[in-house]
């Protein structure tokens, strides 16, 4: 479809319509509605074109495919497809960034091939950064951000963020996670910027800023999604799930046992700042409320959420969500969508979802009045997203594509590395380090690994070690800091430290993501306490950065180290890290998490009775 022909649909529409689709209307002149009143202002514009619309091309934008997963391109054409998305490696096949902004291009050129020509909403999951795509900056994962109690960083690094996806065409990130993790076994634990609510909800507030900022249809922004509405954080041991193959994972999709009064208090302020930031979408959770699916439960979605919360905006269900609610498939999408569930994520089911919800409305299981509302307001969000106006393109921005990855954004990248370092024990004081050192050896396996030290989600959904995108390692940022006289030796098993004037030691938790992430012992490896073990032998000081997505058992760590520095998942960045090692920032990280002595302490929060931890919430030295 040319874009000229476009330009003709949409401004045709428009005069249907007698209404500009490029503004909200105003109830009262000069003055500005508020954030979610900002998509009810569009509803006029919206029920005018819903009623030109069949039951197909309505059930077409409930129905969220993943691109990895279509069969024919032309489908996107034939279901009416109102979204799509890519998960955690459903990239292209190179996956540079103009694979990205070809692919989107593509399929964007199929959705204006429909009648009405309604443009796709293309959501990724843009958690810490464009990070499927190679070359974007990445950033630290929440629980970094957590550490550093900085509002407006984590705003400018989610502007960045929108920035870098909006440069690939994409108009949606999965983000920002607002959960609450109460566990640290939990193998999510480093999506959440706390343990405390409060936290969380400043800090996914300043995300939503970031991302969407005061006007959704800006070329710079992307639409948000708050995540993972409710209680995610709150599973406790033993009620996660077990695959087909038998394999358990005791936390992940598990079920939050908490009355009324306690999930909102502890689970739910994110969802109140986030609604009242703006955010246009947001991600019911997998996991279950006292057995109840959360993409089954009417109480949350509809009720709560959208009745009490005032959220206008449109609910997407996690991938594959729905297939967890009780019963076979037909009843699965009868649960879900008479909640309260607005579009479904159904990745590689897509056919069989549109037939089958087609089948429920016809035979009259799904009332036709919810299925308007769930259309009524995924319209509303592409119309504030300016998708409707008639200057809107279906091909990304090349002049962007110079700021992708850019110098200026990796300095913002480093602020947030250093802000979020936790010093935790400094010896003698042993740091900061001296440039002009002789000699300083580095070692660990995390000392020179782009992928160690950005974790999960980074090019694929479970991440992966080596240079699997561009970036600084530790290694490198240290060969970079030092003066010209200083000899810096590396090895990676911990020896030939003997005679250096101090030790670096890199070590911590290899990549993961859900799923696999559930660990029921949080020891650091026998394999890195050996590192740190053979470095100590050396008899000079031995400095030990943890790359870690939650807190660890290290008290065998710390009797061996001089300093001892959590730098959490830095991502791409890793002169952040030396900018604190040598003293050209004062760390000024503190503990998003309460850190236990032993995992029998797990769950510890702060707030709870008998609190003895290593370390408590909010501890951070400095120099």
């Amino acid at each position: 479809m040319k874009l000229a022909n476009r330009t003709k649909a949409v401004i045709l529409i428009c005069l249907l319509l007698s209404v500009s689709c490029s503004e909200p209307p105003s109830d009262t002149p000069g003055t500005a509605p508020t954030a979610q009143q900002v998509f009810v202002a569009f509803d006029s514009q919206v029920d005018s074109v819903l009623a030109l619309m069949t039951l197909d091309e309505k059930i077409g934008q409930m129905t969220q495919a993943d691109q990895e997963f279509l069969t024919d391109v032309n489908h996107i054409r034939d279901y009416f497809l109102g979204s799509l998305l890519s998960g955690g490696g459903s990239d292209p096949e190179t996956n540079s960034l103009e694979d990205w902004r070809d692919l989107y291009e593509r399929y964007q050129a199929k959705a204006l091939e429909t009648r009405l020509q309604i443009p796709l909403l293309y959501g990724v999951d843009a958690v810490h950064g464009h990070s499927n795509v190679i070359g974007a900056v990445v950033f630290p994962h929440n629980i970094g951000l957590g550490a550093t109690r900085n509002p407006e960083l984590v705003e400018e690094i989610s502007r960045i963020t929108a920035k870098e996806v909006r440069t690939t065409g994409m108009n949606w990130a999965f983000a920002p996670c607002v959960a609450v993790p109460r566990d640290d076994r939990w193998g999510r634990t480093y999506e959440g910027y706390s343990e405390d609510p409060q936290l969380v909800a400043e800090l996914g507030e300043a995300a939503v800023r970031g991302l969407q900022g005061t006007d959704l249809s800006d070329p710079l922004r992307t639409l948000a999604c708050a995540k993972h509405y409710a209680g995610d954080g709150g599973t406790v041991l033993g009620t996660g799930i077990t695959t087909e193959d038998g394999t358990q994972f005791p936390f992940d999709r598990g079920d939050v046992p908490l009355s009324e009064e306690e999930l909102r208090r502890i689970h739910m302020e994110g969802y109140v700042t986030a609604v009242a930031a703006g955010v246009g979408t947001i991600m019911p959770s997998y996991s279950s409320w006292n057995g109840t699916r959360c993409s089954g439960s009417r109480r949350l979605l509809t009720e709560i959420l959208k009745d009490e919360l005032g959220f206008e905006g449109f609910l997407v269900s996690d991938f594959k969500a729905i297939d967890d609610i009780p019963g076979d498939y037909r009843s699965d999408i009868e649960t879900s969508i008479n909640a309260g569930m607005d579009m479904v994520m159904v990745p590689d089911r897509y056919e069989l979802f549109y037939g089958t919800l087609k089948e429920l409305v016809e035979k009259g299981s799904i009332p036709m009045e919810r299925i308007d509302d769930a259309v009524r307001r995924i319209l509303r969000v592409k119309f504030a997203a300016g998708l409707f106006d008639p200057n809107w393109s279906p091909r990304a921005d090349r002049a962007l594509e110079e700021s992708f990855g850019s110098e200026a954004h990796r300095v913002v990248a480093r602020q947030a590395v250093r802000e979020s370092i936790v010093l935790l024990e400094n010896e003698g004081p042993v740091l900061p380090l001296d440039k002009g050192a002789t000699r300083i050896h580095v070692s660990g396996p995390g000392a020179n690994d782009i992928g160690m030290q950005s974790g999960g989600w980074t090019i694929d959904w479970q991440g992966d070690v080596g240079p699997i995108t561009e970036g600084t390692t530790i290694l490198e940022a240290i060969q970079g800091t030092v003066s010209a006289a200083t000899e810096v030796t590396f090895s990676e098993d911990g020896s030939g430290a003997v005679g250096a004037d101090v030790v670096i030691v890199v070590v911590g938790e290899r990549p993961y993501a859900e799923f696999l992430g559930d660990d029921l012992d949080l020891e650091m490896s026998s394999a890195d306490r050996q590192v740190i073990s053979r470095a100590r032998e050396s008899s000079v000081p031995v400095v030990v950065v943890l790359l870690s997505g939650r807190p660890l058992i290290v008290e065998t760590a710390l009797d061996m180290s001089d300093a001892f520095l959590v730098a959490w998942l830095p991502g791409s960045e890793g002169a952040g890290v030396t900018d604190v090692l040598f003293g050209d920032y004062a760390p000024t990280g503190r503990l998003s998490y309460t850190w236990p002595r032993t995992v029998d302490q797990e769950p510890i929060n702060v707030g709870d009775p008998d609190y003895d931890p290593l370390y408590p919430f909010g501890f951070g030295l400095t120099y």
